[in-house]
């Protein structure tokens, strides 16, 4: 049989450590690479090596990696070369510029091993389908187009601060509302939270076809159901809405929402809205409503409070906001140096989460911030850290934001969380929450 030939990568980085680190991460994987340490020395490099792809820094002295990006893809001899972009700027215009000039995917540093070599086994996987599947002669070949599926089951995050929501230059990538999440599984509407983010939410659904809804209120701080007030289809006449909350709150749903809209505070009442609107004790575990069951599981926080589970496209979902995992302790992430008696409390806690696909939750405190907050109801960094690696959770989304911590600042809390997780030995993808944020299932 001939001999398999070896895939040509070409690494493109300024910083001599990660061009050696990478290609040892891409030899031991059995890729044929070479190394470039800026713009005018790639281009040289392309010439005699003729690599299938190209891993990609931009912040290089001499030409900058956007202008070797774009100078490769307009060059009919190098535009098939497929690029990923690496590197440590996380920010929202440099992700979109990159595939605006067709680069295959842009990969924050610091990257994970396992993180890089799936992109790049990715990548090479497609184009060689692509190829094998696709090539035609000149004159039969079409177009392929394809287009989103709107129809799939997603989550989409309205809020993700915690306590009281922010605004200014400092929150714009984040997002500065308070809790909402909503829940689409193509045939209900479920909402968890009524924090401001509810808000734009109620704008959306109004331009669409009335279904009725189910808003499930995880806890009833201020935060978690300020929105309400402010969620335009309660006053549309024929919305339903019914309203989730587990028993044990100091006072009744009715009476909390009622409260809220009292005269003293709000010029409606909720006896004047014209919609219909229906309060329920969750009694039931599931509660269960077309095709989509939610489980619920009461949590670590002052109050009755209240973390959900759900599953679309066959994929677990856990939410939840406000949970103090581990109260008090301030030691380091390792079960070892836990007491038993301080863990057992929270079996069912770990329990609930197991094996999620996706656990959607909190770690608003860094440890040193976590001193002085010690009951305040929410988890340190390293203790949520502990958390998923105990549930065995597959991917982390960070939420309930801490309303002092700027975007600049919840970008490091996420690189000390990846840190953390991979000194723990348990380095699953982590990412945080932020308002406008789709996950597609």
């Amino acid at each position: 049989m001939p001999e398999t030939k070896a895939n040509r990568v070409l690494i493109v980085d300024d910083t001599e450590s990660i061009r050696i680190m990478v290609e040892t991460f891409l030899k031991s994987a059995g890729y044929e690479v070479a190394t470039a340490s800026n713009g005018e020395e790639c281009f040289s490099v392309v010439k005699s090596f003729q690599p299938e792809l190209i891993l990609l820094d931009i912040m290089m002295p001499g030409i900058h990696g956007f202008d070797v990006l774009k100078q490769l893809k307009s060059d009919p001899e190098t535009s098939h070369i497929g690029i990923i972009i690496c590197s440590g700027k996380n920010y929202i215009p440099e992700k979109y510029l990159a595939l605006q000039h067709r680069a295959f995917a842009y990969v924050t540093k610091p990257f994970l091993h396992d993180e890089l070599l799936s992109t790049v086994g990715k990548y090479f996987s497609i184009s060689h389908t692509t190829i094998a599947n696709t090539v035609e002669p000149e004159d039969q070949q079409k177009q392929f187009t394809v287009s989103l599926d709107h129809t799939r089951p997603y989550i989409r995050f309205w809020g993700t601060r915690g306590s009281i929501p922010v605004s200014g230059a400092a929150f714009i990538r984040h997002g500065g509302n308070t809790p909402c999440l909503e829940i689409n599984d193509g045939h209900s509407t479920v909402i968890i939270d009524a924090g401001t983010g509810i808000r734009e939410l109620g704008l959306k659904l109004m331009s669409e076809p009335s279904r009725p809804l189910h808003l499930f209120i995880g806890h009833t701080h201020w935060d978690h159901i300020q929105g309400f007030p402010f969620f335009v289809p309660a006053y549309r006449q024929g919305t339903s809405l019914t309203v989730y909350g587990a028993s044990g709150f100091g006072k009744d749903l009715r009476s909390i929402f009622s409260g809220q809209l009292d005269a003293d505070y709000f010029p409606v009442q909720l006896h004047d809205l014209p919609s219909t609107i229906m309060f329920r004790d969750m009694k039931e575990n599931p509660i269960i409503f077309g095709r989509l069951n939610m489980y619920w599981s009461y949590v670590h926080h002052p109050g009755a409070t209240i973390g959900f589970k759900f599953s679309l496209n066959g994929k677990v979902i856990v939410y939840i906001t406000d949970n103090e995992f581990l109260r008090g302790y301030l030691g380091a992430p390792n079960v070892e140096s836990i007491p038993p008696e301080i863990l057992m409390q929270y079996s069912d806690l770990i329990n609930f989460i197991s094996n999620a696909d996706v656990l959607v939750s909190e770690s608003q405190y860094t440890n040193e911030e976590y001193a002085n907050k010690i009951g305040w109801g929410h988890t340190s960094l390293s203790n949520g850290c502990l958390l998923c690696k105990l549930g065995n959770v597959k991917r982390w989304i960070v939420t309930h934001h801490d309303p002092m911590h700027t975007d600049e600042f919840l970008d490091n809390k996420l690189f000390l969380t990846r840190q953390i997780l991979e000194s723990i030995g348990y380095p699953i993808p982590v990412s945080d929450a932020v308002d406008g944020l789709t996950e597609y299932f």
